[in-house]
């Protein structure tokens, strides 16, 4: 999400302690409270979709199968592999 994109002003309420910790996060990046807080959000929000994307994908492939096809009658018995 780079590149000139229209932003909008948001008020969060967070606890004393989450913002103090944040803070010196953005310290320790060299950003802004503001910057390191869109960041956060945004990092957040593309990882989300990443994992959506995957998991459709993997749901499709299980759907679909590997190819591998079985005979119309299987040769074996479950007794004949587990003999011992």
């Amino acid at each position: 999400m780079t590149g000139a994109v229209e932003r909008e002003n948001v008020t969060l309420s967070l606890p004393k302690e989450v913002l103090k910790a944040a803070r010196h996060r953005a310290v320790d990046r060299g950003v802004s409270l503001s910057r390191f807080l869109a960041d956060v959000l945004e990092e957040t929000v593309v990882r989300d979709r990443a994992y959506r994307v995957a998991m459709q994908r993997s749901l499709e492939r299980i759907r679909e199968g590997l190819g591998y096809k079985l005979p119309d009658k299987i040769p074996w018995t479950r007794d004949a592999l587990h003999e011992r």
